[in-house]
């Protein structure tokens, strides 16, 4: 791993370079101010030279056998775990996160990893009958060729390889885009790739702005597939810029994700959960608890229990394993939240916290008070992706009433329930309109074998993660082998076939 304040390039072909005369931006510690790394502000030409390079590549990449190139990811993956303390605390230096987290979402990263090495010895088709004799049906995957992966900052290790990883298992060439607040993480997991054997030109990295890196990448008509995970207004920009193209766009967009508590619920359990959900990398997680929904028989206890336990919530370093929240991701997060702090005390009560912290260490950082609302079904922070450590509580009668509030929103990404009642969690995997649900854990907390992804302004549909990951980034083709030695023609000849 690079010490301090490092200085990087693009990576294009196989080779890291910087272009004469590139302006360049750099990623900032959100704790302390401190200066992370130095890049470059890409541009259209480099876009043009990295996929370029990517459709250069990928003939070599595609005929390369996939389980060789499994092997290379399972190279990448070991780099990755002896690499594993210095990346995640990287990850914690340049986007905040508590260093339990970060070190989380590096293992998260060589867990997929490993997974996708694996299915480089599967990637299956299907076979199936012919209505005729002497003929064969099968499947195939195929990959798509040169892709995009464009991915956030609040999980800068973990969804790059998300997507990656998926990406190369199946044969196609790769030009990523990392979010311009956390490049750092970016280059380093870019740097694992290349030290574990990935060809030149098959993985390439650009730095630069959406507006001007992103959309070039996303405009090219070399570029098959499109992977982006982000804000739901440039998710939409995104589609549109691609599908003129025809290209297959897969979106990972917002969350509003509820968490019910019902009135037969293991207390303490649900409370820890909470906690969790609500406030692990200070809510900004698309996946965070932002909405609580409380039987009204357990309301007032539970609440109580909450906020004697935030009123001893350590906030502050968090690379300080003592810490349990760090700060919010830059000015940006800090100041988007703020206002959302601002509009909630117009029509809800605040219960719990509501200030930017200040005073000491404080005062070089982007911390804000883990907070929480009463509020109403329909206000705008029970309703509005907030992306910060914004809690709005809301009372409900009975389990119905759960469910309807919940399901009420523009969003459908994760979703729980504590109850000790089988019946009624069974009940809520069918009712809850979202992509995940979790009975008796919070809203976080996915694993990589299994799907990862929303309904409604989630995201348009796809997956990722699992065994949906392949399907990202494959096309399915369909072959028939006829072994008759004649002229077969289905469904003309289908009754009188001999």
């Amino acid at each position: 791993m690079t010490s301090d304040a490092a200085r990087y390039g693009l990576f294009i072909g196989g080779k890291w370079t910087e272009p004469a005369d590139a302006a360049r931006f750099e990623t900032v510690n959100p704790s302390n101010g401190d200066v992370v790394g130095s890049f470059v502000q890409g541009t259209p030409r480099d876009v043009d030279a990295a996929v370029g390079a990517a459709r250069a590549a990928f003939r070599g990449w595609k005929e390369t056998p996939a389980p060789k190139r499994g092997e290379i990811l399972l190279d990448v993956a070991r780099r990755m775990k002896r690499s594993k303390e210095a990346l995640g605390t990287v990850v914690t230096r340049e986007m905040g996160k508590v260093i339990a987290e970060g070190l989380g979402e590096v293992q998260e990263s060589i867990d997929f990893i490993e997974y996708m090495a694996g299915e480089g010895r599967r990637l299956f088709g299907e076979t199936v009958p012919s209505e005729l004799r002497s003929k064969f049906c099968l499947t195939v995957r195929q990959p798509k060729g040169a892709v995009v992966c464009i991915s956030p900052w609040n999980f800068p290790t973990s969804i790059p390889n998300w997507k990656i990883a998926a990406a190369l298992i199946t044969g196609n060439t790769v030009v990523f885009k990392p979010s311009s607040a956390t490049a750092r993480c970016g280059a380093e997991v870019v740097k694992l790739y290349e030290e574990g054997g990935v060809p030149p030109g098959v993985l390439n990295f650009v730095t630069g702005s959406g507006g001007v890196v992103g959309n070039a990448l996303i405009e090219d008509p070399r570029v098959r597939a499109v992977s982006f995970t982000g804000g739901v207004e440039t998710g939409r920009d995104v589609y549109v810029r691609g599908a003129k193209g025809l290209k297959m766009v897969h979106l990972e967009l917002g969350g509003k994700n509820p968490l019910i508590v019902m009135d037969d619920a293991d207390l303490p359990l649900a409370l820890e959960g909470v906690l969790f959900g609500a406030f692990g990398t200070a809510g900004q997680r698309c996946t965070a608890t932002s909405r609580l929904i409380l039987h009204e028989k357990v309301y007032d206890r539970f609440l109580e229990m909450l906020t004697d336990r935030l009123a001893k919530f350590p906030v502050g370093d968090p690379l300080d394993p003592a810490t349990a929240m760090g700060p919010v991701a830059s000015p940006e997060q800090e100041r988007k939240v703020l206002e959302y702090i601002a509009i909630g005390q117009t029509d809800s009560t605040l219960r719990f916290g509501g200030h930017k912290m200040t005073g000491g260490a404080y005062d070089r950082g982007h911390f804000i008070e883990p907070t929480i609302f009463e509020t109403q079904h329909g206000s705008r922070i029970s309703k509005e992706e907030i992306f910060g450590p914004v809690l709005s509580v809301l009372k409900v009668r009975d389990y119905a009433e759960a469910v309807r509030v919940a399901n009420d929103i523009e969003y459908g990404l994760s979703s729980a329930i504590y109850t000790r009642d089988v019946n009624r969690a069974f009940r809520a995997i069918d009712d809850l309109e979202a992509g995940i649900t979790y009975i008796n854990a919070p809203t976080i907390g996915a694993e990589v074998q299994l799907p990862f992804g929303g309904v409604k302004n989630t995201g348009n549909g796809g997956r990722e993660a699992g065994t949906a990951a392949i399907e990202e980034f494959t096309e399915i083709k369909s072959v028939f082998v006829d072994f008759s030695s004649k002229l077969q023609r289905a469904q003309i000849d289908s009754e009188t076939a001999a």
